[in-house]
C-alpha cells in the first residue's frame, strides 16, 4: 500500500511539475518567496486592526504569530525525523524534472504548505463573518504550495500533509483563541 502511495506520488510530481512552461519559470519562482507574499500579510494584520478593536486586533495578530512559529518549529522537527530526500535531490528522478531550486533540507512535509494554509485558515476564521472576500485569502496557499512543485522540491503529498497540518493546526489554535482569550477580553 505505502508502495503504490509513494509511486503515485512520484508520478504526479512528474507530471505536474513537467506540465511547467519556460516561459513562467520567474513567475513560480517568484511565487515561491516568502517575501512576495509581504503586502498579503500586512493586509491580513490590516484587516484585523481595521476589523476589531486595538485591543482584540493585538491578541489576534499575536495568535496569528505563535500559530506560524509554532507550524515552522512543528515541521522541521517532522522533517527531521522522517527524512524523507527532496525530489530534487533524488538521483532516481531529479533528471525527469524541472528543477528551479536545489534545498538540502528535507522534503516531508512541506513547511510552505502547513505554514501558509496555517496562517490563511486561522486569519479566514478570524474575519469570516467580518468580510466577505475572506474565502479569496485561500488563493494564496494553493499557488504557494504548488510552486514547490513546480520548481522540483516537494512531492504532491508533501503538500497534501502540508496543507493538512497546517489547516487542523491553525483550527486548534483558533479554538484555544476562543477559550483562552475571548472571555478574558469579555
Amino acid at each position: 500500500m505505502l508502495k503504490k502511495l509513494l509511486d503515485w506520488d512520484t508520478d504526479t510530481l512528474i507530471y505536474l511539475n513537467n506540465l511547467g512552461v519556460e516561459q513562467y519559470d520567474t513567475f513560480w519562482s517568484s511565487v515561491t518567496n516568502i517575501s512576495t507574499w509581504i503586502p498579503l500579510f500586512l493586509l491580513f494584520a490590516l484587516l484585523l486592526f481595521v476589523k476589531y478593536p486595538r485591543k482584540e486586533a493585538l491578541y489576534r495578530a499575536l495568535t496569528v504569530i505563535l500559530l506560524a512559529i509554532f507550524i515552522t518549529v512543528f515541521t522541521n522537527l517532522v522533517k527531521d525525523g522522517v527524512g524523507r530526500v527532496r525530489p530534487n535531490n533524488d538521483e532516481e528522478i531529479n533528471m525527469l524534472i524541472r528543477v528551479l531550486r536545489e534545498p538540502q533540507s528535507f522534503s516531508f512535509f512541506s513547511g510552505h504548505a502547513a505554514s501558509s494554509f496555517s496562517i490563511c485558515t486561522l486569519v479566514v476564521l478570524f474575519l469570516r463573518k467580518k468580510t466577505n472576500l475572506a474565502w479569496a485569502f485561500y488563493l494564496w496557499p494553493v499557488l504557494f504550495a504548488y510552486s514547490r512543485i513546480y520548481i522540483g522540491v516537494h512531492y504532491p503529498v508533501d503538500i497534501l500533509v502540508g496543507a493538512t497540518v497546517g489547516s487542523l493546526t491553525a483550527y486548534l489554535f483558533y479554538l484555544s483563541y476562543n477559550r483562552i482569550s475571548t472571555p478574558y477580553l469579555g
